[in-house]
């Protein structure tokens, strides 16, 4: 599996996301409660760009009249058709076992983290100064 530096995460604020172009393939980072998720910006249903999807939550009644959110702002909804979708792992709401979106593990690392690699070589000082997301394809 390859790994691609492709932001800082102070680049993608809370709430937001940003697209990358990674291996021809443009994938959106969303920023949601303190954690990141990548997914191929594409809908499987008619291509919609899923870094305009709405961001919301689960929405569930226990019986009538009354509402409980939970996860709010980890599910999609398509901008074009309102498909929705688990921000988590891809996975559809109305038809789990047939769709889903294609979604990519994301660590984060620190600068000093990523400036070690396998090699050794003459150092010189370097000052860490933010976090970067990282996304396996």
């Amino acid at each position: 599996m390859a790994r691609h530096i492709v932001a800082r995460t102070s680049d993608i604020p809370p709430g937001g996301n940003k697209v990358f172009g990674v291996e021809g393939r443009d994938i959106v980072v969303f920023h949601v409660n303190g954690e990141f998720f990548a997914l191929l910006n594409r809908c499987p249903h008619e291509g919609a760009p899923l870094a305009r999807a709405a961001c919301v939550a689960r929405l569930t009644s226990p019986e009538p009249g009354v509402y409980q959110r939970s996860r709010v702002g980890e599910l999609l909804r398509c901008p074009w058709h309102g498909w929705e979708f688990d921000m988590r792992n891809g996975q559809s709401w109305f038809d789990p076992a047939r769709v889903k979106v294609r979604s990519y593990p994301v660590a984060i690392e620190s600068g000093e983290e990523l400036q070690k690699g396998p090699y050794v070589a003459e150092t010189f000082p370097v000052r860490v100064e933010d976090s970067y997301v990282i996304i396996e394809t």
